[in-house]
C-alpha cells in the first residue's frame, strides 16, 4: 500500500530526513516511535504531499503509483489521509458542513453521522467553528472523524495520544481500534500510549532523520520506556546509520 524509499526531505535548506525507508502492506498497521525533532512529523509531511517539505531524493509509492511529484490533492484523492498533530481553527466554517462536504466527496455520504456518533461528538461541536474553543480532547476526536469521512485507504495519525485526557484517550482508542480493521495506517507517537488500545504489526524507531531499529512494537516500546531513546541511539549508530 505504502512504500518509502531512501527518502532524503529538507525544510527551506535544512535536511530532515536523511534516507528513510519503509513499507507498509495493505490492511497493515505500523507505528512511528521518536524523540522530538527526529523527523516523524516531517514523514508524514511528505507523504502527503505538502509543499513546505521538499523531496530531496528518494521515492513515494502508494498503491502501486509513484506519487513523489503528485500534489497534496491529488494524493488526497487517491486514499491518503491525516489526522494532523495540531489542525488549524477553521473560523467561519462549522464541522458540520465540513464533514458532510467531506463525505459526499469520497462516497460516505450519511454514514459519517455514525462516525460522529462513535466518536461522541455533539451537536453543539457540529455547529461550532472547527476547532474554535475546542479542548484538545475535542479537537483529537473533530480530526479523527475528518480522516475518516474521507474512507481512506491509508490514515496517517500524527501523535493521536498528545494532549488527551484520560476519557478522550479511552475513546479515541476504541474508535481506532475498531476503524482500522482491514485499514492501513500510520501512527505516530511520541511515548506511546495509543498502544494500550492497538495492535500494530512492526514498529521504526526515527532517529535524527534515520529509522534506527525496526520490529515488534511491544517490545520495542517496553525498551523505550526502560532505558529511553539512548538505547535507540545506540543501536543507530551500532548499524551505522
Amino acid at each position: 500500500m505504502l512504500r518509502v524509499e531512501n527518502l532524503h526531505v529538507a525544510v527551506r535548506d535544512r535536511l530532515i530526513l536523511k534516507g528513510v525507508s519503509l513499507e507498509v502492506e495493505n490492511g497493515e498497521v505500523h507505528v512511528i516511535f521518536g524523540p522530538n525533532g527526529s523527523g516523524k512529523s516531517t514523514l508524514a509531511m511528505a507523504i502527503i504531499g505538502h509543499p513546505d517539505y521538499r523531496i530531496v531524493s528518494g521515492r513515494i509509492f502508494f498503491d502501486g503509483q509513484d506519487i513523489t511529484e503528485k500534489p497534496i490533492d491529488e494524493r488526497a484523492r487517491m486514499g491518503i489521509s491525516i489526522a494532523f498533530q495540531n489542525p488549524p481553527k477553521l473560523h467561519g466554517v462549522k464541522l458540520k458542513d465540513l464533514l458532510a462536504r467531506i463525505a459526499s466527496e469520497n462516497g460516505v455520504g450519511e454514514r459519517f453521522l455514525e462516525i460522529v456518533d462513535r466518536l461522541n461528538i455533539s451537536q453543539e461541536h457540529l455547529n461550532r467553528y472547527v476547532n474554535v474553543g475546542f479542548s484538545g480532547g475535542e479537537i483529537k476526536r473533530c480530526e479523527l472523524a475528518q480522516a475518516l469521512a474521507s474512507n481512506p485507504k491509508l490514515i496517517i495519525l500524527d501523535e493521536p495520544d498528545s494532549g488527551v485526557d484520560v476519557e478522550n484517550l479511552e475513546l479515541i482508542g476504541r474508535f481506532l481500534s475498531e476503524s482500522l480493521r482491514g485499514r492501513s495506517a500510520l501512527i505516530i507517537t511520541h511515548h506511546g500510549y495509543i498502544l494500550r488500545h492497538l495492535k500494530p504489526v512492526k514498529a521504526h524507531v526515527l532517529i535524527d532523520g534515520v529509522i534506527a531499529c525496526e520490529g515488534d512494537p511491544d517490545q520495542i516500546l517496553n525498551r523505550i520506556m526502560k532505558d529511553g531513546y539512548r538505547w535507540c541511539e545506540r543501536c543507530r549508530l551500532m548499524r551505522g546509520v
